[in-house]
């Protein structure tokens, strides 16, 4: 009886064969651990796969490491609420930066052999940037892998109707297992497995949902009808069918405040602060097996990037007008219910679109493929902090000349560490109706000083050290005032003093936190000592041969096989696209 209203109550009606397909894959995703155990002799092995993987591998982890439960349920509400203009976040905000890296970053990266980026800031700068950026970045992962967690017990809750913590424990032990056997090489392989299983999960929901509401012209009248029949609380029909000027995802009531905040604050500052100097994604590339590799592995992300929208974004805006309870929620309803039990949020429009449009089978797949999505995202963070946690912080200031196998345990006990860390972290992402707003103020904090202090330091040899860790922390400073500043953006902590909000007030502390950066730096490095010439190759562009930032096969090889033209051709898609929609 107890089972019956268990079932009754949950969000997703399972079946059998639902459940079928998730142990079949839990199964895949154990032995691929147990596998990438196998052979693995050293902190290289364990940490960077041996740098032994080939650039197609290496190109779809460095997507899946990306294309977790936060980007796939995340771009599902923004698209909900605020329907095209979210693409920005992919065509704006991710391929440019995408390409950038591969072109021009990842030779400095893979060319120092370093183990991580903030290894690569200690070389340029000194010990006092590279601490400021290995603990920030440790506390950006493990808020952000609490993001993961959260929104993986909204899933089996709605699925099951299990306690949110008996949620997180079952499935931090699966991340745990396999990354724990096999580190790096067994998070990246499983992510190439995620990424195909999301990918068929996703699909067949757009496909099916798109066909529910009458194709692409029934989906554009009914959000019209929508935004017709609720003025004061939906945006205009205009705004959420067309992608620019983006006012929707901006708030700013001007459209030109709109464009600048858009290329400005995400599409340069926010997207190459995150895309060039996040480890997690950075990492993947790292574990190539040539610096050609290395350079084509964000480039062939960059083309599966561009169509993630189609299968995100859109399943959003079809669970605005084609589920009652998102729909209501939307015209600014309290409706009751959701994954979380406690009412529905933008956040349950996949779920609720998977209980609306798919039949069994089908939704035991698209069920797989948010997990899957949960895994990837968590593991992708996992495996970044215990590398910056082991080698940055503990080798580098607290245990000193250990043997090489004790890092790799030590490395262990840091995923396990991260992991219950994160369940107590979960609890700030369930604050947030909305998670992309949390993700992006995290990114303003953290990445957008650090994309400051790298470029300015690739670029300008003048920079001194105390120039990198000033900017840093003085950057980070300024986005957390912007965001105390404006209205709701860090919940109690702000005062609304800054008629900003969710993304554009993102933006703002973004563009704060560079450009105080880069003025804290410039200022800094006029009145303190540089580095001397000679000790700047391959951490400055112009002290480094060019011969040392390529790959000399690559002069022989064919033109998509090479870094450069399949960046050219990724960016013509891309503003194709852009034009398009």
């Amino acid at each position: 009886m107890q089972a019956s209203i268990l079932a009754a109550d949950t969000l997703i009606q399972a079946n059998a064969v639902d459940y079928l397909l998730i142990a079949i894959y839990f199964a895949f995703v154990l032995g691929i651990g147990f596998l990438a155990s196998r052979g693995m002799s050293n902190s290289v092995d364990f940490f960077l796969s041996g740098r032994s993987l080939p650039a197609w591998v290496t190109g779809l982890a460095f997507i899946s490491a990306n294309l977790g439960a936060v980007e796939i349920m995340g771009m599902s509400a923004t698209g909900a609420q605020l329907g095209l203009p979210t693409v920005h976040y992919f065509w704006i905000g991710a391929v440019p930066a995408m390409l950038f890296l591969g072109v021009v970053m990842m030779p400095f990266y893979y060319g120092s052999k370093v183990r991580s980026v903030p290894e690569f800031m200690k070389r340029r700068f000194g010990t006092g940037a590279h601490l400021v950026n290995a603990i920030s970045f440790a506390i950006a992962q493990l808020l952000i892998a609490g993001i993961n967690l959260y929104l993986l017990g909204a899933i089996v809750h709605a699925l099951l109707g299990w306690p949110l913590w008996v949620a997180l424990i079952v499935a931090a032990v699966i991340v745990l297992s396999y990354i724990t056997l096999g580190g790096l090489k067994a998070a990246i392989y499983n992510e190439v497995l995620q990424f195909f299983v999301i990918v068929a999960a996703l699909l067949p929901l757009t496909l099916l949902g798109l066909h529910r509401v009458g194709g692409w012209d029934g989906l554009t009248a009914k959000i019209t009808q929508a935004a017709n029949d609720n003025p004061d609380t939906i945006a205009p029909a205009a705004g959420q069918l067309s992608s620019w000027p983006g006012a929707a995802l901006t708030g700013f009531d001007s459209d030109l405040l709109s464009v600048i905040g858009i290329v400005f604050g995400l599409g340069f500052v926010l997207s190459f602060g995150y895309w060039t100097t996040n480890f997690v994604e950075v990492q993947r590339a790292m574990a190539a097996d040539s610096i050609s590799a290395a350079r084509k592995t964000p480039i062939i992300g960059a083309f599966p990037k561009m169509f993630i929208p189609f299968i995100t974004i859109f399943p959003g805006m079809i669970a605005a007008v084609l589920v009652t309870e998102i729909a209501r929620t939307k015209a600014g309803e309290s409706v009751a219910g959701g994954a979380s039990g406690e009412g529905v949020t933008y956040n349950d429009s996949l779920l609720y679109l998977m209980a609306e449009v798919l039949p069994n089978g089908l939704l035991g797949l698209a069920i797989t493929g948010l997990l899957a999505a949960f895994m990837a995202g968590m593991a992708a963070n996992v495996s970044a902090f215990n590398t910056v946690v082991s080698f940055d912080i503990i080798e580098e200031y607290i245990i000193k000349d250990r043997p090489d196998e004790f890092y790799v345990r030590l490395g262990r006990w840091a995923t396990v560490g991260a992991t219950a860390v994160a369940i107590f972290t979960a609890a700030l992402a369930s604050n947030f109706s909305n998670i992309m707003d949390y993700l992006q103020t995290l990114f303003g904090f953290f990445n957008a000083p650090l994309f400051a202090t790298f470029i300015l330091g690739m670029f300008w040899k003048r920079m001194t050290a105390t120039a990198g860790w000033a900017g840093l922390v003085s950057g980070t400073l300024a986005a957390v005032l912007v965001g105390i500043l404006s209205d709701g953006t860090l919940g109690g902590l702000s005062v609304g003093v800054l008629p900003l909000s969710g993304q554009g007030a993102s933006f703002v502390a973004a563009g704060a936190a560079f450009v105080v950066d880069i003025v804290v730096s410039v200022l800094v490095s006029l009145v303190t000592k540089p580095k001397p010439e000679g000790s700047l190759k391959g951490l400055v562009y112009s002290e480094t041969p060019k011969e040392d930032l390529v790959d000399a096969e690559d002069a022989g090889r064919a033109w998509y096989s090479r870094p450069v033209p399949l960046a050219g051709l990724a960016l013509v898609m891309v503003i194709i696209l852009n034009v398009i929609f």
